[in-house]
């Protein structure tokens, strides 16, 4: 269940992982509240969020081809990861996970984010 409070401005959400399994409902709740949102996709995934949300192509593994279009979200939130981590799946989650995060939070950092959510 998605907790936000119902008394809160509009906000501008960024959110990388938009097309996932959490993303796609995280997207529709959000805008269906009221809020802008602008969805990280890579080329071909661009379908999978809903029309009225703002498609930013790029890589959740290279900030710098998304960086300049994070802002001017004020919450960012990062829901990119590998299915059912587990420790025989250390490598993925070090490729994929970390370094997804990583160059979410420097993403961020740049664009002056004031709230950073990882899922």
């Amino acid at each position: 269940m998605l907790f936000v409070n119902m008394n809160a401005e509009s906000r501008c959400v960024f959110v990388a992982g938009g097309t996932g399994y959490l993303g796609r409902p995280l997207i529709t709740e959000l805008m269906r509240r009221g809020h802008i949102v602008r969805a990280l996709v890579r080329t071909g995934s661009e379908y999978k969020v809903p029309s009225s949300c703002e498609r930013v192509s790029g890589s959740p593994l290279d900030h710098g081809s998304y960086q300049q279009q994070v802002a001017p979200a004020d919450t960012f939130v990062h829901l990119v990861g590998v299915a059912h981590p587990s420790p025989s799946r250390a490598a993925e989650f070090r490729s994929i996970d970390f370094r997804s995060a990583c160059e979410s939070i420097s993403a961020a950092a740049v664009a002056g984010v004031r709230h950073f959510v990882y899922v």
